[in-house]
C-alpha cells in the first residue's frame, strides 16, 4: 500500500498504467475512497498513468489534528505530484474532488494541462447548511447521515436497481474518520473561487448530473459560462456520476482527453 511522506501527513494512493504516458489524477468526493474511481480505472490506464489517493482525513490517508482548508487539499495534491516527480497533469474529480481540481488550476496554471470538475460549484452549499451537517455528525456520528447522503448521491431509480453499489459507497461514508469528513466540510464551508475561476486556462469538462440536488446543473452552467476554455456535458444522473453513470462518465472522459 503506497503511502507518501507529505509535511507532516501520510497520504494513501495508487498509481497504474503506462508509465511515461500522459498522467491523469482522479479526485474523491467528501466521505469516499480512492475506489470510488473502479468504474473507470481499467479503461483509462490503457492509455494513461492513473494516479488515485485518499484525501487526507479519508480511507487510508492521516487525519491531521486540525482544520482543513481547500489550500490544503489542494497542496496535498502537488505535494504528492513533487514526491513523485510528476510535473504535469491532467486533473478529474467528483464533488469535493471537483473544487479540489478548481483549485488547482487557478493556483497552478503551469501543472494542469486539463481538468474535469464535476457535480461541483465554484461555491458549494452556504455557511449554514455546512455548520448544520458538523454538528450533526460531531454530535452523532457519521451513521446519522448516511441514509439522506445516499439519496443526495444517487437517483430513486439506481438505488433501487443496483443495491450493491450503493451499499458499497455507504459502507465508504462510514468508514471515513469522522474528524476528517468534519474537517473537509470545513474547508468546504470556507470555499469560494467564484471570483478566481475566469482565470483558469486549462481546457475544462464540466460534469453536471440532471438530477443532482447538491451541486445542480446551474452550478454546472456557471463553471461552464465562466470558465473561458469549458465545454459543458450533463449526464442522467445524481451526485456521483461516474459512478451512477459510469460508462457515460467514462466516454466523456475519454472523448475530452482524446480531443487535446
Amino acid at each position: 500500500m503506497p503511502i507518501a511522506s507529505l509535511n507532516n501527513l501520510s497520504l494513501h494512493y495508487v498509481i497504474e498504467g503506462p508509465i511515461g504516458a500522459p498522467v491523469v489524477v482522479l479526485s474523491n468526493s467528501l466521505g469516499t475512497e480512492l475506489s470510488l474511481w473502479e468504474p473507470q480505472v481499467a479503461e483509462l490506464t490503457r492509455y494513461f498513468q492513473v494516479l488515485r489517493y485518499d484525501t487526507r482525513g479519508h480511507g487510508c490517508s492521516r487525519s491531521p489534528e486540525f482544520a482543513y482548508s481547500l489550500e490544503d487539499l489542494g497542496g496535498d495534491v502537488l505535494d504528492l505530484m513533487n514526491h513523485l516527480e510528476i510535473e504535469r497533469f491532467h486533473v478529474c474529480g467528483v464533488s469535493l474532488g471537483g473544487i479540489t481540481a478548481l483549485w488547482l488550476a487557478i493556483h497552478a496554471p503551469q501543472r494542469v494541462l486539463s481538468l474535469m470538475p464535476c457535480n461541483t460549484a465554484a461555491r458549494i452549499g452556504s455557511e449554514i447548511s455546512w455548520n448544520a451537517r458538523i454538528e450533526q455528525v460531531r454530535q452523532h456520528g457519521l451513521a446519522s447521515i448516511a441514509d439522506a447522503t445516499m439519496v443526495r448521491w444517487f437517483t430513486e431509480s439506481f438505488r433501487h436497481n443496483n443495491p450493491v453499489r450503493v451499499e458499497s459507497t455507504r459502507r465508504m461514508l462510514l468508514h471515513t474518520d469522522a474528524r476528517g469528513y468534519i474537517a473537509c466540510c470545513a474547508a468546504l464551508r470556507d470555499a469560494d473561487l467564484r471570483d478566481a475561476i475566469a482565470s483558469i486556462a486549462a481546457p475544462a469538462l464540466v460534469v453536471s448530473g440532471t438530477h443532482d440536488p447538491v451541486t445542480p446543473p446551474s452550478d454546472g452552467h456557471y463553471l461552464q459560462g465562466t470558465i473561458p476554455s469549458a465545454r459543458y456535458c450533463e449526464l442522467n444522473a445524481a451526485h456521483i456520476s461516474n459512478v451512477e453513470q459510469s460508462e457515460a462518465f467514462l466516454q466523456a472522459m475519454l472523448e475530452f482527453l482524446g480531443a487535446l
